[in-house]
């Protein structure tokens, strides 16, 4: 399985929880690991990753990578994640990115997956996702974790991806500037 790999590669950061989510397979939630950290020490502890999927939301079944959904503060690490992993998309995978400095919806044909990346200044990725597909708390009541995101990869099959579709080289050349604001008492 996948997920079972990537967390023996400590490419699994920031971990909610990894488990069963129906028959043959597994999901994930955390931080997913795009560039490691330098090795820190003798005994080869990494430093945190250099690069990585925020709030990262994976669904794997026995032998590939069926869903993937998360935070990037730049497209420009979309690459990164194609890179990394793309030996590991399902025939059929979907990806949905919410990301930082784009201005609006937009939708990518890759390699091996259909992205749709979402613009994101502020906000947690399961709950736009929700939102996104039009999921309400009774749609998952009563689920495990596991299964909550099962049922979002399925609901994926009915969701029609908003925004044009454009070439990753579109994508990266109409980046926005974002200027996040200050937080906490003042």
């Amino acid at each position: 399985m996948p997920l079972k790999r990537y967390e023996e590669q400590g490419l699994l950061f920031n971990s909610n929880f990894t488990e069963a989510a129906g028959p043959g397979l597994s999901a994930y939630r955390g931080d997913l690991v795009l560039t490691e950290g330098e090795v820190a020490d003798a005994s080869g502890r990494r430093k945190p990753p250099t690069a990585s999927v925020r709030q990262a939301v994976l669904l794997g079944s026995a032998d590939k990578l069926v869903f993937a959904a998360g935070l990037l503060d730049d497209v420009a690490k979309l690459p990164l994640f194609i890179e990394r992993y793309s030996a590991d998309f399902a025939a059929d995978m979907h990806a949905v990115f919410f990301v930082n400095n784009i201005g609006k919806p937009l939708r990518l044909s890759l390699p091996g997956v259909k992205a749709c990346l979402l613009p994101l200044e502020d906000g947690m990725v399961w709950n736009e996702l929700l939102e996104e597909l039009r999921l309400e708390k009774g749609d998952l009541k009563g689920q495990s974790a596991g299964e909550k995101v099962a049922t979002v990869c399925s609901a994926l099959k009915d969701y029609k991806p908003r925004g044009e579709e454009v070439s990753l080289e579109t994508a990266l050349a109409s980046t926005i500037e974002v200027k996040h604001g200050g937080r906490g008492p003042v």
